[in-house]
């Protein structure tokens, strides 16, 4: 997971261990690189993060990992951060630009939310009927990818899983390596520890590193790095 300083990880480290995942708290971006798994959160605002992303390098460990096919999972202004703008009480934020798109207030105060399960949704299948929590007042409410998709591709379409109700907007993003939730996982009780258990099962049983490339400390016990 990575350490941007600007949040307090304690909560979701614990939901992924729970997981079954190794949970590496880290700024290191040789750590970030060789992970099985990547773990981008945030709370604070999109305009506090993304400097301390970039200052510890997070854009260059990002567009490795997803080169390289390693899966990085995006949550809360992490996953507003991989679009290419954040707009927020009037200051407009560059993200990594992984998606096209802007993310911006909804109107509505954040809470509890259903979501409309895409029949590709490898996450939230079966999770129709939960309420997750979310936190964030700011959302993305069009996926402009999906708009300019070529009719004849061998690429994988996105998944995207939107909101039910009035107040419509992207709750997650399944796109190859790179998953996005606007979601918390981490308090959304058991639909939430299940979203977590279902993207740690998705990772490589054994790290991507070799023994002399190891992440520095991390336990040698079972499960997939994070």
């Amino acid at each position: 997971m990575l350490d941007h300083g600007a949040d307090d990880h304690t909560a979701l480290a614990e939901a992924l261990t729970s997981a079954g995942a190794r949970v590496v708290v880290t700024a290191d971006k040789r750590t970030a690189l060789l992970a099985d798994g990547l773990v981008i959160a945030g709370r604070a605002p999109a305009a506090d993060v993304m400097p301390a992303l970039r200052a510890i390098g997070a854009d260059q460990v990002v567009d490795r990992r997803l080169a390289g096919g390693r899966a990085v999972l995006a949550i809360g202004v992490g996953m507003h951060l991989m679009f290419a703008e954040v707009v927020q009480d009037g200051t407009v934020t560059e993200g990594l630009g992984e998606w096209a798109g802007v993310v911006d207030a909804l109107g509505s105060p954040p809470g509890a939310a259903t979501v409309d399960v895409h029949d590709g949704s490898a996450l939230f299948a079966g999770l129709g009927g939960s309420r997750f929590d979310v936190v964030h007042a700011h959302a993305a409410r069009t996926f402009p990818l999906l708009d300019d998709w070529p009719a004849e591709t061998r690429l994988v379409v996105p998944v995207v899983t939107w909101t039910a109700g009035d107040v419509r907007y992207v709750a997650a993003i399944e796109n190859g390596p790179l998953v996005g939730l606007q979601v918390r996982p981490e308090s959304s009780g058991p639909a939430g520890a299940e979203l977590l258990a279902r993207w740690v099962s998705s990772l490589p049983a054994v790290a991507l590193s070799t023994p002399d490339d190891s992440p520095p400390d991390t336990p040698d016990t079972p499960g997939a790095t994070a």
